[in-house]
């Protein structure tokens, strides 16, 4: 087993540091300088379009989930171990710089969120809950490579609803194991049946349970943990600067880059930061195209929202949560054990109860959210019912054995996984940027106008293969949302 994790390990550390760091950072950049900084300029935007009315179809029922239904999926998915975890072997691997590239990830990996969510949206498709869509979507329909979409749809599967899911099931026993402090070998066990159970009840629920219930958690684990993250920093406020002193001395200083560290603090920042808010991934397209907006850039723009939702406020709540209470990182157990310990150490032995509470809810969300993305892919794949059942069955199955896992091999191989889809993802994004600039141009265009944009086909006649946005009324539905007191009038 050891022989095997070190292969994996050895294989995803290549393509990480060769071929990802680059196209990831170099693609960010083109798509920042492209949209004229968009993942800044339009932060306020972003929040408008959050809370957009959703349109109706001709019964007046909501068409599909609405954009903060969508937000809470993709946040659902975006916000798990990644962020207590993640953040924590980070850090232990890369010391407190670490943190500073990951915050510039999230910056510069915004400009991809948009462009890819942007597309899912064009590109989307009907179904009988909505809509669906996503990278494999827009790979057929946008560059006419069916066998591109089929490929990145099958890395998802095994990278989110089986690596991930798996990853998030590890992280939810081995704190309640922490949480109890006895070894019991059938724990595990335990921990992993009451969870299948549990993602079964709600994934055979379809698409509109699952956003019901991302819903109602989301916002409730956010703000359980930003509440005892305020805590502990406020407990320990006067180390309040020495810390961004080490995470930007750490992400620059001298002794890192003569250590020849430089290159390790940067790698855990950028690997770390992808696995955690996922902009570029592919995946987080998934989740957008089911909203029903009115233009494909709202929920780009959404989306985007969602990457400094997760890095900017989770994972800094956790790296303040252990730089405040950690100033010695030698030897610094790796993942969730690092966070645990942080916690526990400042609030008390009882804290690690609410911690286990809060990374149940954080990893049970996300398990739910990587679910619904496989789903989406199965249906890109085939649309025969079985298939869906059997994929379904074995969603659940990864639920309960990722309980009983290795972590070191979980971890390693969704790592391998994710680089992989993300190649594939940035490689098909790269090529369709300039669809997503010039949706972001009608839409400007638009609202510099005076009106909330609504996208049809009509407006850019040169896309092809574009199924949903026929006319005005099949976007806004039978009652046009109209703000700011103009009439659409097109």
């Amino acid at each position: 087993m050891d022989a095997l994790n070190n292969l994996v390990l050895a294989a995803g550390d290549g393509l990480w540091t060769w071929v990802l760091l680059p196209v990831v950072g170099l693609l960010g950049l083109y798509f920042t300088v492209r949209t004229g900084v968009v993942q800044f300029r339009m932060i306020p935007e972003m929040f408008k379009t959050l809370t957009d009315k959703t349109p109706l179809d001709a019964s007046g029922k909501a068409q599909s989930v609405s954009a903060f239904q969508a937000f809470t999926i993709s946040a659902a998915s975006r916000v798990g171990v990644g962020n207590i975890a993640g953040v924590g072997t980070a850090i232990a691997i890369g010391g407190p710089g670490a943190v500073f590239w990951m915050w510039t990830m999230a910056f510069i990996g915004g400009a991809s969120s948009f462009v890819e969510s942007t597309l899912g949206q064009l590109y989307k498709t009907r179904d009988k809950d909505g809509f669906r869509g996503g990278p494999a979507y827009y790979m057929e329909r946008g560059l006419g490579a069916r066998w591109m979409g089929i490929l990145f749809a099958v890395i998802l599967i095994l990278c989110f609803p089986l690596a991930f899911s798996s990853l998030q099931a590890n992280t939810i026993s081995a704190t309640v194991m922490s949480t109890v402090g006895v070894e019991l070998t059938w724990l595990p066990w335990v921990v992993g049946l009451a969870l299948a159970v549990l993602t079964g009840l709600v994934v055979f629920g379809g698409v509109r349970r699952i956003a019901s219930v991302t819903q109602a958690i989301v916002p409730l684990m956010a703000v359980l943990y930003l509440i005892v993250g305020v805590i502990i920093v406020a407990l320990n406020v006067t180390e309040v600067p020495r810390v961004f002193g080490d995470i930007f001395a750490g992400a620059f200083g001298f002794q890192q880059v003569a250590g020849g560290a430089i290159g390790t603090i940067i790698l855990q920042g950028v690997k770390r930061g992808m696995f955690s808010n996922e902009a570029g991934l592919g995946s987080a397209p998934n989740a957008g195209a089911s909203a029903a907006v009115t233009h494909p850039v709202k929920q780009g723009l959404v989306q985007t929202l969602g990457v400094y939702f997760d890095t900017f406020l989770i994972c800094s709540i956790t790296a303040f949560i252990i730089l405040v209470s950690t100033p010695d990182l030698a030897n610094a157990e790796r993942g969730i054990g690092l966070t645990f310990d942080a916690v526990t150490g400042q609030l008390g032995a009882w804290s690690g109860i609410l911690l286990s509470v809060i990374v149940f809810l954080l990893a049970f969300s996300s398990i739910l959210g990587n679910y619904y993305y496989g789903e989406s892919n199965i249906e890109f794949i085939t649309t025969k019912p079985i298939w869906l059942t059997v994929y379904r069955v074995f969603a659940v199955a990864a639920v309960l054995v990722g309980s009983v896992l290795t972590a070191d091999l979980v971890w390693n191989t969704a790592d391998g996984l994710m680089g992989v889809m993300a190649l594939v993802n940035l490689t098909a994004i790269g090529l369709l940027g300039g669809v997503a600039f010039k949706l972001l141009k009608d839409y400007s265009d638009q609202r510099r106008d005076g009106f909330d944009p609504v996208f049809t086909r009509e407006r850019l006649p040169e896309l092809k293969n574009v199924e949903c946005w026929q006319d005005q009324l099949s976007v806004t539905g039978p009652m046009p949302i109209i703000k700011h007191g103009s009439h659409h009038g097109r």
